[in-house]
């Protein structure tokens, strides 16, 4: 099983669009994905499922993490770096089960023109942690806004290329 994983809880945000957009195209190629939005975590996350506690909001959260075998995480820029929020929800997450061995990939996007180059290196070594193993082929994509039309789709044809690549490469690996 591969979730897609929307690691911002910013509401109405473009890291929702992309992973929207990976999810839709997975299934164009037969892959069915799940998505993950940290939107959708517990508002109160901080005190009630950290340090082994475990809230009734975020239990199906959980057996979602722990049946999937591959995570594709769209990571925005916060300011230099990733969302306090994904470290705090990957935290929050059973260890080792939700995360252990399993294949990821991850994307970068940012409103600059980096792609949040940075975010993705850090979230890298968080992954390298817990022995999330990490697809070579990162993208990193810049000046999101110009990326995306109206309906929250890439346009662009390098963006497709590369975003279509990766997705291929995912699937095999």
């Amino acid at each position: 099983m591969i979730t897609i994983i929307s690691s911002t809880n910013r509401p109405g945000s473009s890291t929702l669009k992309v992973a929207q957009y990976y999810q839709h195209k997975l299934r164009e190629k037969g892959v069915d994905a799940g998505l993950l939005s940290l939107a959708q975590l517990p508002a109160n996350l901080i005190q009630t499922d950290l340090y082994g506690n475990r809230s009734k909001e975020f239990e199906p959260i959980q057996e979602m993490v722990t049946k999937t075998d591959k995570f594709i995480f769209i990571i925005p820029e916060y300011n230099g770096s990733f969302p306090g929020v994904l470290k705090t929800f990957v935290d929050a997450c059973s260890f080792p089960e939700s995360f252990y061995d399993k294949k990821v990939a991850l994307v970068g996007i940012s409103s600059g023109k980096y792609g949040n180059i940075r975010g993705v290196d850090h979230f890298t070594g968080v992954c390298h942690y817990i022995h999330l193993n990490v697809m070579p082929l990162k993208l990193h994509i810049a000046s999101i806004h110009k990326e995306l039309d109206a309906d929250g789709k890439f346009f662009k044809d390098d963006t497709l290329r590369f975003t279509n690549e990766q997705m291929d490469k995912f699937i095999k690996f």
